[in-house]
């Protein structure tokens, strides 16, 4: 798929528009000044700035439905390069791999896929689609000021795609009193990330920020022995520019533009000089000039991923005192992927728009409500095609056409929240929307309903419960992006757009215990269960060597959720936060019945422990994790390693730790730190099975469910230009 790339930006600038003003608060509900990491400072060009100092990871205590905030401080926790690494320091959030060749990272939120979680960059949906895979390795973690991860069913304003939760980023702001900010490191496996983000006012209406990255690795990595790098070759550009002007009668409008290229190169690597060729894109075929005859061209996987994305928000008060407002929220965006696996061919482009209008009036102090429309579309331009090795002859899936889909939705919503004082709070949100590809037969409308309750008997304790419907259609090839990487056929339902539909409900309790050296303790115990009325399944069992995709049906699929979290400053500048969280998760199978949904990890427990200097000069970070087990699919049951003994003992995966450091020494204007991730140097044996022939039927890089590599170090800086008082 190729881009023009100017008209894209035309597209971009003119058809995108959206407006949030959401701020980042402290574990009280309030507002605080997030442009500095780590406490007071004062820095270069006699600039004095003075802020309160946050905790990295905390639960909000003003927001309605259960939300952890990791902030500023809780992004430099570790080396942070991306997204993905920032839920490090989270038991709510497990981060993993989607195969073992292409670096994809994804996220599961209550047990569940990343897919059924909304991914929000500042109230605008992303990462949809294609963009998924490798959404979360596209947000450098030094752009970002807070995350926001909210459980369970929340706002209808957003959407109706949002089944297990949000996560809300919000980036550096234009309004930002740095001048200049730069962040470098670089990894003991050759990785090197570099920032830059450049906050300018242009006197007191209009203000930019530009933010640069560009991150790749130059050499690859084989640390267990099969022949496969265990991590691919990529190289990243990512440049965003986002503006804000504000006027006199108080109309805010933001726009910008954002631009991403980046291309990963990974699987077997050649024997002779460790070098891996190239896919010719032209010719469909592995570059064999540098294998001698007899030998096979090797297997692997040549990514280029390209997108182009433009907003503008528009916030028209329509009184004095701002209780009465519009607000236009719009976005577009493109999204082209070309993609080859083997002798697998995977090219696609995706239109991405969301467009958001939202009337809110705020009656008094006990009562307000906001109506709306909204819609998204998407359409997607793919051409597939598949040849691999199954039952002793060459089967070939797909062709060279291209196939176009449109997807769409639009919906007419309501929210009505209710303020009894800081002691009950209620938010009772309706939606009904009209899906245009709906196969199954039923109405194209769908009604969601939501509900988020908040009671705080005393001021010590607070009670959240909230419910809702969540909907999106299924594109079930880019969802599990891992199938492309095994020899396994694809069965049923692989081309098919269904409408996923899951209802989730749950509650949290949250107790501010009266010790320790701030008022930053608690203990917070919360329980959600999702549950699917429709779902795409993916099954792995069904067939030997075989995937078969299929609509859930009449079958069940549910998650349980449990979580506890603990956190307290024993004493000043020492803060110890520890989580634990249960799953139970199932799923009805075509016939097996209800079992235990495969690869998905039974518990997680982390434990992270800050201390910072007087004068915060030196900062040290500690984060323990301990990792449970999961059901491997049937097939690996019987895997063995090199000294015969069996990988998975009653078909489980192993319980193994995760050990982070960092230390941070701040200087004035310059933060310089080091670090090493995975110190128990842990790491999945045998991740990619039948890696010494990729072309059987048996072949399969996606089961994977822990580290791929070893301990990895790394060392970096912040520079910070603050802007003269």
């Amino acid at each position: 798929m190729k881009i023009n790339t100017l008209s894209i930006f035309i597209a971009a600038v003119c058809l995108s528009a959206s407006t949030s003003f959401a701020q980042v608060t402290d574990q009280h509900g309030h507002a605080v000044d997030t442009t500095a990491i780590y406490g007071e400072r004062s820095d270069s060009l006699e600039a004095a700035v003075f802020t309160s100092r946050q905790a990295g990871n905390f639960l909000s205590k003003g927001k309605e439905i259960r939300t952890e905030v990791i902030s500023a401080a809780g992004l430099c926790k570790m080396a942070c390069c991306n997204l993905a690494e920032s839920f490090e320091n989270s038991a709510s959030v497990t981060v993993g791999y989607s195969d073992a060749v292409t670096g994809a990272r994804q996220i599961r939120l209550l047990g569940l896929s990343g897919v059924y979680t909304q991914m929000l960059d500042e109230t605008r949906p992303v990462m949809r689609g294609l963009s998924a895979p490798f959404g979360l390795s596209y947000v450098p973690g030094q752009w970002l000021e807070s995350i926001q991860i909210a459980k369970g069913s929340s706002s209808v304003i957003n959407g109706v795609e949002c089944m297990t939760g949000q996560i809300n980023m919000e980036h550096r702001k234009p309004t930002d009193e740095k001048p200049l900010f730069i962040n470098a490191a670089v990894m003991s496996d050759t990785k090197m990330d570099l920032n830059i983000a450049s906050s300018l006012q242009m006197g007191y209406k209009w203000s930019t920020v530009i933010l640069g990255h560009v991150s790749g690795n130059v050499v690859s990595h084989d640390m267990d022995s099969d022949g496969f790098m265990d991590e691919p070759k990529m190289l990243q550009f990512n440049l965003s520019n986002r503006w804000l002007y504000q006027s006199d009668n108080g109309v805010q409008v933001r726009f910008g533009v954002r631009a991403i290229q980046d291309s990963r190169l990974g699987g077997q690597m050649l024997s002779d000089n460790g070098k891996h060729v190239y896919y010719d894109r032209e010719t469909y075929q592995w570059n064999p000039h540098k294998l001698s005859a007899d030998e096979v061209n090797p297997w692997g996987s040549d990514i280029l991923n390209r997108s182009i994305n433009g907003y503008l928000k528009v916030g028209v008060p329509l009184n004095e005192d701002n209780s009465q407002n519009i607000a236009l929220i719009a976005d577009y965006s493109y999204q082209d992927m070309d993609s080859y696996f083997g002798a697998t061919k995977y090219l696609a482009g995706q239109h991405s728009a969301f467009a958001n209008l939202l009337y809110q009036n705020v009656i008094n102090d006990s009562h307000r409500f906001t109506l709306g429309l909204n819609g998204t579309f998407d359409r997607y331009d793919e051409v597939f095609s598949r040849t691999i090795f199954f039952d002793a002859r060459e089967d070939v899936t797909g062709g060279n056409a291209p196939v176009f889909t449109n997807l769409a939705n639009a919906g007419i919503f309501g929210e009505y929240t209710f303020h009894a004082g800081e002691t009950f709070s209620a938010i009772a949100g309706l939606r009904a929307d009209w899906f245009n590809h709906v196969s199954d037969g039923k109405s194209k409308l769908r009604v969601s309903p939501r509900v988020t309750l908040k009671y705080m008997p005393v001021e010590e304790i607070v009670i959240r419960a909230n419910g809702g419907r969540g909907l999106r259609y299924s594109t079930p090839l880019v969802d599990n992006i891992g199938v492309f990487s095994t020899g396994k056929k694809f069965s049923g339902m692989y081309d098919r757009h269904i409408l996923e539909d899951a209802w989730t409900f749950g509650g949290n309790i949250t107790y501010y215990l009266p010790f320790g050296a701030s008022s930053n303790t608690y203990l917070s115990v919360d329980y959600f269960r999702t549950q699917f009325a429709q779902q795409m399944v993916v099954d792995y069992e069904r067939y030997i060597n075989q995937i078969d995709f299929y609509a859930l049906g009449d079958g069940r699929s549910f998650t349980d959720n449990y979580q506890i979290d603990f956190s307290v400053d024993p004493v000043e500048r020492f803060n110890i936060t520890a989580t634990f969280r249960y799953t139970n998760a199932k799923i009805e199978l075509a016939e097996r019945g209800l079992v235990e949904k495969p690869m998905t990890s039974r518990f997680k427990g982390v434990l992270n422990l800050q201390y910072a200097t007087n004068l915060n000069k030196w900062i040290f970070d500690f984060t323990a994790s301990l990792n449970g087990s999961c059901r491997v699919y049937d097939f690996m049951k019987d895997m063995k390693d090199a000294d015969g003994n069996l990988l998975y003992e009653n078909g489980r995966t192993p319980v193994y730790p995760l050990l982070y450091a960092q230390v941070t020494r701040r200087f004035k204007g310059w933060d310089v730190y080091i670090g090493a991730e995975n110190l128990t140097n842990f790491r999945q044996q045998d991740a990619i099975i039948g890696a010494d022939n990729p072309r059987q039927a048996s072949f399969d890089a996606s089961c994977v469910w822990g580290p791929l590599m070893g301990i990895k170090a790394h060392i970096g800086f912040r520079f910070t230009l603050w802007k003269k008082a």
